[in-house]
């Protein structure tokens, strides 16, 4: 049986990877983070909203660069893979995305059930909003075990739901709203500079959606072009959307009733502007566009582990399950985030989401500046700059958590010492020529994957 990971050049057009990338960040962003960074830094959220759109543009520099030169279905894994070789860095920071692509995962599935349960009367929150986050979870593995161009569908058709649903939502939220601007309450949180930091880093788990996009570069059309583009415009996007809905949200509700509601600030925002004919609609929009996040997300990271394992650099157990690596990486994803989904909050489901991603992102501009710059042509101030608006922001972020709830701070440090720990043993029993076997093999693949697009 061949087990080995199944790409389908071609299988995805620019449209569809918008669709992906969209996907995943529209619907972790807008629906559960205005409320916690509210929390964060009061009414100045909005302009972390902004301040979050401008960190992500500079590290966006380094995808699109390494995107250009490198497109592959391992997308950031192999990226790291450039930049440091066959080695412990590469893997564990690469876990680390994978994990934090697995939380956002959970992220998405938590929100999905916060909004589903405005529909109803009563019910144990506690209990409901999981069990409902499973379910969707495993929805989305059904979809995600059928072809490439139905999951592009079914992407594509939701992602245009959703924009055109959540434009709608903004523009007539604005509009219904009786005053335009932030009514800021006595019991709000005061603005401070580590609490703006710290919701300018959950702004950035808004937008790190873009990251999916990498994971289909062997399977985009044109990808030396279309991988950059779809990440260029993902993020133009979801900059315009996030500004008109926080502004709509910001209109109709106080700051207090925008933190009490966090988890479902949307709906809760359409019922004083609209009633509950808009609750409704609000409501069904979230479980679209979170549906639509999950399946995106679950399609690249599969596909990111997958190419992973191929590389020799995770490793993997077929526990007598048929099929290829990538159906059972998708078992494994999918595992792991009903875990996830079952016994952790939505807040800190995004803190660990954030942790991770900020470290590894840190490390993917380390890898281009010291190893890659020259081959990718890219600047050193721009990757200098990003590294440290991320060093920055994690600081604050990590701030924050240490006298709000330091318990998320010891599981985020406990789980990446226990990937470095796990890594460092898997890679230390693998002989030294099949490491550089592997890395000769993807070294090769690559520079033909780039002649053959010129």
């Amino acid at each position: 049986m061949d087990r080995s990971p199944q790409y389908q050049k071609n299988s995805l057009s620019l449209v569809g990877a918008i669709a992906l990338g969209t996907g995943v960040m529209i619907g972790a962003g807008i629906f559960a983070l205005t409320g916690q960074m509210a929390e964060m830094t009061g009414e100045l959220f909005p302009l972390a909203f902004l301040s979050a759109a401008v960190i992500v543009g500079f590290s966006a520099y380094s995808y699109v660069k390494m995107s250009n030169a490198y497109p592959s279905a391992g997308g950031i894994g192999m990226y790291l893979q450039k930049a440091y070789g066959p080695t412990l860095p590469t893997a564990f920071h690469a876990l680390l995305m994978y994990f934090s692509m697995v939380i956002a995962q959970s992220f998405l599935a938590r929100t999905f059930g916060s909004y589903t349960l405005e529909l109803f009367d009563g019910g144990n929150r506690s209990l409901v909003v999981p069990s409902l986050g499973v379910g969707l979870l495993t929805a989305a593995f059904l979809i995600n075990l059928s072809a490439n161009r139905l999951i592009q569908g079914v992407a594509s058709v939701l992602g245009v739901i959703k924009i055109g649903g959540i434009i709608l939502f903004g523009v007539v939220g604005v509009l219904a709203a009786d005053t335009i601007g932030i009514r800021a309450t006595a019991e709000a949180p005061a603005p401070s500079v580590p609490g703006f930091l710290g919701a300018t880093a959950l702004g950035i788990l808004a937008f790190k959606g873009f990251t999916t996009i990498t994971n289909s570069g062997a399977e985009i059309h044109d990808p030396h072009r279309n991988v950059g583009r779809a990440i260029i415009v993902s993020i133009a996007l979801c900059v315009v959307i996030y500004a008109l809905v926080g502004l709509a949200v910001a209109s109709n509700l106080s700051l207090t009733e925008i933190i009490t509601t966090q988890d479902y600030s949307l709906a809760a925002a359409a019922r004083p502007a609209l009633g509950e004919a808009a609750v409704w609609f609000t409501v069904l929009l979230a479980m679209l566009a979170t549906a639509g996040g999950i399946i995106a997300s679950v399609f690249a990271v599969s596909r990111m582990l997958a190419m992973l394992t191929e590389m020799k650099l995770v490793p993997h157990r077929h526990f007598h399950m048929p099929g290829s690596i990538q159906k059972h990486t998708l078992v494994y994803t999918i595992v792991l985030g009903l875990l996830l989904t079952a016994f952790f909050d939505l807040s800190r489901i995004a803190a660990l989401g954030i942790i991770f991603y900020l470290v590894m992102d840190i490390a993917i501009h380390w890898g281009v500046l010291r190893h890659l710059r020259d081959a990718v042509a890219a600047r050193p101030a721009i990757l200098l700059t990003a590294i440290a608006l991320d060093l920055v922001v994690l600081a604050g972020f990590l701030w924050v958590k240490a006298t709000t709830d330091p318990l998320v701070l010891y599981v985020a440090a406990a789980a990446m010492v226990v990937i470095l720990l796990a890594e460092y043993a898997f890679l230390s029993r693998r002989p030294a020529q099949d490491a550089d076997h592997h890395a000769h093999l993807h070294d090769a693949k690559g520079s033909s994957s780039k002649e053959e697009e010129e």
